[in-house]
């Protein structure tokens, strides 16, 4: 076995993907793949609409990542023999009021300024791209080039590629062999080894529990909890995914409607609370008040994986062949790509490209020496 990955999430599933491209014979254990957070997530591709003032660096490389996203999906696709979900809707941010027409003015500024294409609108602009939208509406923002994917299309086309290209995938939980500094290997719960020299920890927010994993390499990732409604019913209702100042709603084209998020702070809890469900359709029907004829087929919550500065942690640990790979926190699906490349890459033997330094999990060390 030349190199296993430990997690079967969006993460895991696409270095999995891509180093078995490489001609590499890759192993990936979860008990349940695709089960976690990359099953509840919404899918959305956004890096123009989701970036935030201060991380002009994490917004160049989520850049980068969503511009990979045509090709990997085609090639994708290609192995897997079916659809992955994705498509290119753009994002139109709205404001309700005086203040959210201030703070989308500031946003679009901010935009402009790193170069970004968006597109100011006004009242009737707003509302002549999107008739649905609420009467109220005081304006928008068009990001043409945010888009999406499907994750209950992209994982199972995920897995089946992998299937296709000869990745065993064991339904198991998974411990980190180590002997003196050097990865030997993983265990199942079965009692089964796996004899590799190189493991990609790509758990999310499991990630710091697995077991095996040297003191010094567990990182420091935490479940962010999100909860999240699915609906269908009116395929016509909106073309683009709608964001507000807390609410986002996501069309899939066939009637399906996604609305999200929270971020909430609550441990690894993943109940779905009545207060979050209300509060998300009520902030959604001021957007769109047509959402309120919609049929609620799902209400449930995922974890995401969050990191101390919410950037990904990609790259070497102290232990010799093992590579981390977590903490994409809100992005997995839009980061996918470019961390599948780069971990891909390394376990073929080559070096971590320049532009994903800034993931490197030594930041993090780096910081724990000092304060020692």
């Amino acid at each position: 076995m030349d190199a296993a990955v430990i997690g079967g999430g969006v993460i895991g599933l696409s270095v999995a993907w891509r180093a078995a491209r490489a001609g590499l014979r890759v192993a990936v254990i979860d008990p349940d793949p695709g089960s976690g957070a990359s099953h509840f997530a919404a899918g959305m591709i956004a890096p123009v609409g989701e970036a935030e003032f201060g991380e002009e660096a994490v917004v160049a490389l989520n850049c980068d990542s969503a511009a990979r996203y045509p090709s990997f999906i085609a090639e994708l696709e290609l192995d897997a023999g079916r659809s992955a979900g994705y498509r290119q809707t753009g994002t139109l941010h709205v404001a309700v009021d005086g203040d959210e027409q201030a703070a989308l003015e500031r946003q679009f500024r901010f935009r402009q300024h790193l170069g970004l294409a968006v597109e100011r609108l006004t009242s009737s602009q707003t509302r002549e791209l999107e008739p649905a939208l609420a009467p109220s509406i005081r304006g928008g923002m068009l990001v043409e080039s945010d888009h999406q994917i499907d994750p209950r299309a992209m994982v199972p086309t995920l897995l089946q590629a992998c299937s296709r290209l000869g990745v065993q995938i064991h339904r198991s939980r998974a411990s980190l062999l180590v002997d003196r500094g050097r990865v030997t290997g993983v265990g199942l719960a079965s009692g089964e080894r796996l004899d590799t020299s190189k493991v990609v920890l790509a758990a999310g927010c499991w990630a710091g529990v697995v077991s095996g994993v040297p003191a010094e390499d567990v990182p420091p990732v935490r479940p962010v909890k999100g909860q999240i409604l699915r609906l269908r019913g009116a395929p016509e209702m909106i073309a683009r995914t709608i964001r507000g100042e807390s609410v986002y709603i996501l069309p899939r084209g066939d009637g399906r409607v996604v609305i999200g998020g929270t971020v909430e702070e609550r441990g690894f809890d993943t109940s779905v609370i009545a207060g979050a469900v209300y509060g998300l359709l009520r902030e959604a029907r001021a957007l769109l008040p047509d959402v309120a004829e919609l049929e609620l087929v799902e209400a449930s919550a995922g974890l995401r994986p969050g990191s101390p500065d919410n950037m990904p942690m990609v790259g070497d640990s102290t232990t010799e062949g093992l590579i981390v790979a977590t903490g994409h926190f809100r992005n997995g699906y839009l980061l996918a790509p470019a961390t599948a490349d780069a971990v891909a890459g390394v376990l073929a033997g080559g070096r971590w490209p320049e532009a994903t330094q800034p993931w490197s999990p030594a930041r993090f060390r780096r910081t724990a020496e000092v304060s020692a």
